[in-house]
């Protein structure tokens, strides 16, 4: 099995995760994150031409796959994010048992799946500051440019008023990538 490595060039090593972390993913390290960190849960952000089987390790109903385009406003013959995605999400991440890590992915690493990421520390950490953890998001991702409908949809499913967009607003766009590396946030964040 090939070595995986964090954006940082740390390895990702067995047993060097944290059961109560979120990886985050591009679709060509699905299969190795998903063996080397012995997730447990996965997320599926993608369109619905891509979305890939359940790996044999976890349980079809730990997989939570939803079908949309990484787009922010509605365009003929794609699928936009929508408030339903989130709500699937949130409820998805609420009922993770933390036993193990959970890994979200998209195509690229850097879009639908770092939006996902955010949303969950989010909802996970319900009163935790969101530039906080916009800014945890940036350090452990120089390349996350989160989906800014999913956060703002998000920010309303989760009560929010705006500071969820806000907080990825600042933290900016973040350094051009055909591909985000893997990397891992822990669930858990101080109030």
């Amino acid at each position: 099995m090939d070595t995986l490595t964090f954006h940082n060039d740390a390895p990702l090593e067995p047993d060097a995760v944290s059961s109560d972390t979120v990886l985050v993913s591009p679709l060509s390290h699905v299969q190795a994150t998903v063996a080397m960190a012995r997730v447990s849960h996965l997320v599926t952000l993608i369109n619905g031409e891509t979305l890939i089987d359940t790996p044999e390790t976890i349980g079809r109903d730990q997989h939570l796959r939803l079908s949309m385009n990484d787009i922010a406003e509605p365009r003929d013959g794609l699928v936009v994010p929508s408030e339903d995605h989130v709500a699937q999400l949130i409820q998805f991440a609420e009922q993770w048992n933390r036993e193990a890590p959970l890994l979200i992915h998209c195509w690229a690493g850097i879009s639908r799946s770092t939006a996902g990421a955010f949303v969950v520390l989010c909802a996970l950490n319900p009163h935790a500051d969101e530039h906080s953890l916009a800014r945890a998001l940036r350090r452990a991702s120089p390349t996350a440019y989160p989906n800014r409908r999913i956060v703002a949809l998000a920010d309303i499913v989760l009560g929010r008023n705006g500071r969820m967009s806000a907080a990825v607003d600042h933290i900016g766009r973040g350094l051009l990538a055909e591909e985000g590396k893997v990397f891992s946030l822990p669930a858990r964040h101080a109030a």
